[in-house]
């Protein structure tokens, strides 16, 4: 077992966590947000340990009782039950990765009991809010073209709407909608090419309106997008894909003009898309495939939604329900 040398004090200039973050970036397909959590994660550990231990974090033989004593830290600092499972997970990951490369013979933060968080059913949009959410951009398209407004805005609200439709139709990930290639898009076949968590591929089903709008969008690009390129630009000289926070700051506004809560993330589209294809009738396995879960328990949460507004329309309707 190689033995490590003394580690610096950030996590960006220690060997083993340099390596596994850019493992994480450029092998694992992990998202960047996970990434930022992660690296977030191992800072903080080695804040703590750097604190209460006057020294750095020796990877290779810390043991359980080190975690546990970080456990009751995390626990007394206040922290919910979710931020302290995404900080084990974090250390469990890396364990993992330095055993797999032969530094550590041991991964201490596994199987550690950690506080449980109570099940948070997904928000979603109604179908209502959907269509009032997916006309908002090209409303505010016919209204600047009628005005003779610049066309680069228009081009941009153009794209905005063919994103929608494209994160509604396809239940997309927001990384995986920005990591779109032009290529990627089957027209005849009427589906799109995915590379989601992992880098596992998938094929998901894009309808008609999602599939119009993106031709729509294209059309006024001078030229559109080569199979290379971006299906979605952040910016249409530079040709830069788009990007979750860009994504993020135009859903907000045109939540905003469709009357909608800001605060809803391009996730609630992936949420509503789930839930109206149960309530719809679609099995749960094939929702999971087209999700791109790799466990049928994290698609089974969706069951748990449309079970409970089942029953809260079922209380208030019914004449014995009570």
């Amino acid at each position: 077992m190689t033995e490590p040398s003394r580690q610096p004090a950030e996590p960006s200039d220690d060997p083993w966590v340099a390596a596994f973050l850019a493992h994480l970036a450029s092998e694992a397909g992990t998202s960047p947000r996970t990434i930022r959590n992660y690296e977030h994660a191992l800072k903080d550990f080695r804040t703590w340990w750097r604190e209460s231990r006057e020294a750095v974090p020796d990877w290779a033989r810390l043991d359980r009782d080190d975690f546990r004593a970080w456990l009751r830290h995390l626990a007394r600092s206040g922290l919910k039950p979710p931020t302290i499972q995404l900080r084990f997970s974090a250390l469990r990951t890396f364990y993992r990765f330095l055993h797999r490369r032969g530094h550590v013979t041991r991964i201490p933060p596994r199987d550690l009991p950690l506080p449980k968080a109570g099940r948070r059913l997904p928000q979603f949009l109604t179908g209502d809010q959907i269509e009032l959410l997916l006309a908002a951009p090209l409303r505010e398209w016919k209204r600047l073209h009628e005005a003779g407004a610049q066309p680069f805005e228009q081009v941009r609200l153009l794209r905005d709407a063919a994103i929608l439709e494209t994160l509604y139709s396809c239940g997309l990930r927001v990384s995986e909608l920005c990591g779109l290639k032009a290529g990627d898009i089957d027209w005849g076949g009427q589906q799109v090419r995915v590379l989601g968590k992992g880098r596992k591929e998938r094929l998901a089903p894009i309808g008609a309106p999602a599939l119009e709008a993106i031709r729509l969008y294209w059309s006024r690009l001078d030229p559109p997008p080569a199979a290379g390129e971006p299906a979605f630009f952040a910016n249409e000289k530079s040709r830069r894909a788009m990007y979750p926070r860009l994504v993020q700051m135009r859903l907000k506004r045109h939540l905003a003009a469709a009357g909608l809560d800001p605060t809803i993330t391009p996730h609630k589209l992936r949420h509503s898309f789930a839930t109206h294809l149960l309530d719809a009738g679609a099995d749960l396995r094939s929702v999971q495939e087209l999700l791109g879960h790799a466990r049928l328990a994290t698609t089974q949460v969706y069951t748990h939604v449309t079970t409970e507004r089942l029953r809260r329309a079922y209380d208030q309707a019914h004449p014995r329900a009570r």
